[in-house]
């Protein structure tokens, strides 16, 4: 199923919803919604790595173990995931590892994404699956609740003398 702008920018506002639930929780502000092929939300999650200890918390793993669970499937062949960041390069060989169709995400990440960093698994014809990325998808929303988020964060910091 190919989809259209608005269809992107619909799932983009959940994941958006999800990064709320993030900021919420006192979480970096991460968003996902994994779509199936036939353009049902299989999962949505935010970040937890804060909240459970873990440093593979990370919204788009927790979105593709979730929806591999409920296909009973860890190919994700067909599947779409919407991301409100663009995804390190765990999330991005995750990603790969999963058969995943396309990613699409929201803010650039120029200190920690994969694609601003120069890694390009996803279409890296080594591996044995390459999928496509939409990058820049509602960035302006996305990277406004992450800016406001360590803006708080930092103005809350108090030095230990």
């Amino acid at each position: 199923m190919k989809l259209n702008l608005q269809e992107h920018l619909w799932f983009m506002n959940i994941a958006l919803e999800e990064a709320q639930n993030a900021y919420k929780a006192n979480e970096v502000p991460v968003g996902a919604v994994l779509v199936s092929p036939d353009g049902a939300i299989l999962s949505k999650q935010f970040n937890l790595k804060e909240i459970h200890f873990n440093p593979t918390g990370h919204a788009e793993i927790l979105c593709l173990v979730d929806g591999a669970k409920k296909l009973q499937n860890w190919r994700l062949t067909d599947c779409t995931l919407y991301v409100t960041l663009e995804p390190c390069p765990m999330c991005l060989s995750a990603m790969v590892q999963s058969r995943l169709r396309q990613c699409v995400f929201g803010a650039y990440d120029a200190k920690g994404g994969a694609l601003s960093l120069g890694y390009r698994l996803h279409q890296d014809k080594r591996l044995n699956h390459q999928f496509s990325m939409i990058g820049g998808i509602k960035h302006f929303e996305c990277s406004r609740l992450l800016s406001q988020f360590f803006r708080e964060r930092r103005s809350n910091y108090k030095m230990k003398i």
